[in-house]
């Protein structure tokens, strides 16, 4: 699977709702009635992060539950991208982008989201084939604004801001023409999840999935 290939079944996930949850799972026993929650609030496209010894497992679950699309988030090694495949995950999100990674990744056919932030990164994900890339941390680097300058210089990259994204300034994101869709943590809050409290996260996914975009 080339990058060219990978990028544009990114971009199509990217483009089924403005959010796209991250999620750190810490019990895989509640995975299936979390994603439920998520999918019906509209939002299908999840990320699970391998920051948590569940996640792996979260995922086979997740991945079970109908009209959702479950990927892995925090894939740094080839190793981290054969695991969250053999789990299930139908895509991988990583904080940047290296050879060893993209390699792996075509050979697995694992659709890939690099992460990047300068332009020189933007610049050598592009050479590589990417045009629909992570931008992250999105908030600490800059947030819209400087989201807003790599527009002008590369206009043919797409972007899904992570990283200190909230309610409050999702919008500024959303409404710049390189972005397709944000990544959020807010959605899912450890809180709820211990309380099986799957309401609540399905009303804030309601709320994600209608923010405007454009």
């Amino acid at each position: 699977m080339t990058p060219e290939l990978q990028s544009r079944q990114t971009k199509a996930l990217c483009q089924l709702a403005p959010v796209i949850p991250v999620i750190v799972i810490r019990d895989a026993a509640s995975a299936a009635d979390l994603a439920r929650a998520l999918i019906t609030g509209g939002l299908p496209v999840l990320e699970v992060t391998l920051r948590s010894d569940a996640a792996l497992d979260a995922i086979r679950a997740m991945a079970k539950v109908e009209g959702g699309h479950v990927g892995a988030g925090t894939v740094l090694s080839p190793d981290d991208a054969k695991r969250a495949k053999d789990a299930g995950a139908t895509f991988a999100v990583s904080p940047g982008l290296t050879d060893r990674l993209i390699q792996a990744c075509a050979d697995l056919e694992l659709p890939l989201l690099p992460g990047t932030v300068t332009a020189s990164e933007v610049m050598r994900a592009a050479d590589a084939g990417f045009d629909m890339l992570k931008f992250f941390p999105a908030e600490a680097v800059g947030g819209a604004p400087a989201l807003k300058s790599l527009a002008g210089p590369l206009p043919k990259v797409s972007f899904c801001p992570t990283g200190g994204v909230s309610p409050q300034n999702a919008h500024s994101y959303l409404s710049l023409p390189n972005v397709i869709c944000v990544g959020g943590s807010w959605i899912v809050t450890d809180a709820d999840v211990a309380a099986g409290n799957w309401q609540a996260i399905e009303d804030r996914a309601r709320t994600a999935a209608a923010l405007p975009r454009g």
